[in-house]
């Protein structure tokens, strides 16, 4: 029996490539997306196939809907050619970009960039990729913690997110015919290189962000991807149209 395959956008780095990397530790075999970073998709490639698993990385700009169409073709064409599939298991609309922008000063080209990766980019590469999704397969939205929690500067963005969690819930309802399970998760502040990387790079950021969570620290990349391949998996079958915190009780 083949193994089940994930497509995860934004693989290449941060919380995307570990998503990958925890999948592949659980037999998901993965087609990562890069935008820029093909040196580091093809790493993570290599680090796959070390321990024994399977992936492929693909160029996709997830603002540009006009190449959709001959993405998901690519997608067809890597499923059965590697993994001798004719449909993916699971979908992770991952890839995003972070924006610090107080609402008074906040630019349309800067709402624009943000409506584009975060929104219309998951909806419309989803739409695409449907019928290569399987019937009973899952999808996983990713939102942000910004969502249940304020601070200035994030408006922008905690606002797109919030519509990927009320997306999250209509599709689950409309592709429920299908048995496609859609949630989300919510992660609060993480270790990694997004939004410049002061969380992990700045030991005053660290300490002060991590004084408002009641685990005491900022999460990690691990706590991130371990939690999206226990939600992908059959222990959390049943979760449906929700979106999980994955924040160790930020700002409670």
């Amino acid at each position: 029996m083949s193994k089940p395959v994930a497509l995860i956008t934004g693989a290449s780095r941060g919380l995307g490539r570990n998503m990958a990397l925890h999948l592949a530790r659980r037999g998901v075999a993965i087609i990562g997306t890069y935008r820029s970073g093909e040196a580091e998709a093809d790493a993570l490639r290599q680090e796959i196939e070390a321990m024994g698993g399977t992936a492929v990385m693909l160029a996709l700009d997830v603002t540009d809907t006009a190449t959709f169409a001959e993405f998901a073709t690519a997608v067809a064409e890597k499923l059965k050619t590697v993994f001798e599939r004719d449909h993916l298991d699971f979908l992770v609309n991952n890839a995003g970009n972070g924006l610090f922008a107080n609402f008074a000063e906040a630019t349309e080209e800067q709402f624009d960039s943000l409506v584009a990766t975060h929104l219309r980019g998951p909806v419309f590469l989803t739409q695409a990729l449907l019928p290569l999704i399987a019937d009973g397969g899952r999808i996983l939205n990713v939102s942000s913690g910004f969502v249940r929690f304020t601070l200035p500067g994030y408006s922008l963005y905690a606002a797109m997110k919030a519509a990927v969690e009320v997306l999250t819930r209509y599709m689950a309802v409309e592709l429920g015919a299908r048995r496609i399970r859609v949630n989300a998760i919510a992660p609060g502040a993480i270790a990694t290189d997004f939004g410049g990387g002061a969380v992990r790079d700045n030991s005053d950021v660290n300490a002060w962000v991590a004084q408002g969570i009641a685990l005491g620290r900022v999460g990690e990349p691990d706590d991130v991807g371990g939690a999206v391949a226990a939600i992908l998996s059959d222990d959390l079958a049943w979760a449906n149209g929700t979106t999980f915190d994955i924040s160790g009780g930020q700002l409670l």
